[in-house]
């Protein structure tokens, strides 16, 4: 069905043939070059790799032929098992390995699987090193050591534990706010593994009741894995049924943290980003970052604080790049994936729960009463497939070319501001598709941009 490589990793449905989807052949020559690279950049004599994965089925088949393949390579492995996303990148500083693998397709359903590949800080590679991966696997450059130079493989178990406990020694994070709070969550982990850590999380930071749907980590999603409004009516319907203050839902590995307020209705999840940067910018201000299809509601709530926010290309190694250049004190996706550099620079739905529980047990607030404080601004997520052979580069230039009166951002893609919405048009870096995000001041102008730009795009192909 499809195989993608991108910058952060690869990616593709499990089965059928190589070079077109992901098999073992792809995931041995993926994971190969990659331990290659690794001892091309570290004097240990076996460079050290923690390995984590999410509960999708094809999850332990990937993970092993990602180890044994390592093992081969004369690189040591760390296994964590069943984790997240956030929870890999913290333990690659921790363990002082020298890289990180988390396999998963993030919000792609069950069919995907992908290999997220991570430095020795527990950072996405750079494009430039994912470059250099993909010319190994292009040229076969990469062997395996002799027996006597094999690498060896450390399973370790306390990975989550050790992610709560350095989120907790953050000195944001007010564990008897919340205490005292009170607070009644119902929780969404769509059959992933956010249904083991979450929970753990809630426990330690005193939340009263958890009420859980979907947390069993058999990685069988119980509906669309992405956090989206219209796959979330179980839970919308749990919150009103027990009276909960708040819903959470995270994605298959945990990286984006959407948020239902007390009445069953969606915060948003462009708005976590925005009620995190709140929180955090009220404590110190400094700029803040989002990519390009992210709401203009943080651009916004920045100005209030009298600092500067600033746009980054789609892809969480984008935005860390901006956030690192210009010292950023919070940044993120719209997509709910929050980047809080003073603890780590990944996106990490623990850090974002811990961060908002806090908000609103010392503000006193609910969140639909934290909503009604921002800017409103309503999106719309569209998409057209990719056919075989078509030119995505020209096909956007063309519309660049169209539009060329009008305020245009073109470091991914094409954006095109205009005075009250705007739309964003770019290839996917994880599926064959090209992306349309528009947003306005209502939901209805938001779809006829949408809408409009759907039909412009077909008219164009």
């Amino acid at each position: 069905m499809a195989l993608i490589v991108s910058i952060s990793g690869v990616r593709g449905t499990i089965g059928g043939r190589p070079g077109e989807n992901l098999t073992p052949i792809d995931i041995i020559a993926f994971a190969s070059a990659y331990g290659q690279w690794l001892k091309s950049r570290t004097t240990h004599q076996r460079p050290r790799v923690v390995i984590g994965r999410d509960a999708r089925p094809s999850g332990k088949m990937v993970s092993d032929l990602v180890i044994n393949t390592l093992i081969a390579s004369g690189v040591d492995v760390t296994d964590l098992g069943l984790s997240t996303t956030p929870t890999v990148e913290v333990a690659v500083p921790r363990h002082k390995a020298d890289g990180g693998i988390i396999i998963t397709a993030s919000h792609n359903p069950v069919v995907w699987n992908a290999l997220k590949l991570l430095n020795h800080e527990g950072e996405f590679i750079s494009a430039t090193d994912g470059n250099e991966l993909v010319s190994r696997i292009k040229s076969g450059d990469y062997e395996y050591s002799d027996v006597y130079n094999l690498g060896s493989v450390t399973t370790y178990s306390s990975a989550f534990e050790d992610h709560i406990d350095e989120l907790l020694k953050r000195p944001e994070i007010d564990v008897k706010a919340i205490e005292n709070a009170q607070f009644t969550v119902a929780l969404d982990a769509v059959n992933s593994t956010g249904g083991l850590v979450i929970p753990m999380l809630l426990n330690a930071l005193g939340v009263k009741s958890v009420k859980k749907i979907h947390c069993e980590p058999t990685g069988w999603f119980a509906h669309n894995p992405e956090p989206l409004k219209e796959h979330l009516g179980d839970i919308m319907q749990l919150i009103k049924d027990e009276k909960c203050d708040l819903g959470i839902v995270v994605d298959p590995d945990v990286d984006r943290l959407a948020l239902i307020d007390e009445n069953g209705e969606m915060f948003g999840e462009e708005y976590t980003l925005v009620a995190v940067a709140d929180y955090l910018l009220s404590l110190k201000a400094g700029p803040t970052v989002s990519n390009l299809s992210s709401s203009r509601a943080l651009a916004d709530l920045t100005h209030s604080y009298g600092v500067e926010y600033f746009a980054a290309a789609v892809g969480e190694v984008n935005v860390v790049e901006k956030m690192k250049a210009v010292g950023a004190r919070i940044g993120g996706e719209g997509n709910g994936g929050i980047i809080w550099p003073d603890f780590h620079y990944g996106r990490d739905a623990l850090a974002g729960v811990a961060l908002i529980l806090t908000y609103l047990a010392k503000s006193g607030l609910k969140l639909s009463q934290l909503k009604s404080r921002y800017p409103a601004y309503f999106m719309s997520k569209n998409k057209i497939e990719l056919l075989q052979g078509m030119d995505t580069a020209e096909l956007l230039r063309k519309v660049e070319h169209r539009y060329f009166n009008e305020r245009l951002t073109t470091i991914d893609g094409v954006k095109i501001d205009f005075d009250r919405s705007w739309v964003h048009l770019r290839r996917s870096n994880t599926e064959p598709i090209i992306r349309i995000y528009t947003e306005a001041k209502s939901q209805i102008e938001a779809d006829a941009l949408a809408e409009r730009f759907v039909s412009e795009l077909r008219s164009l192909i």
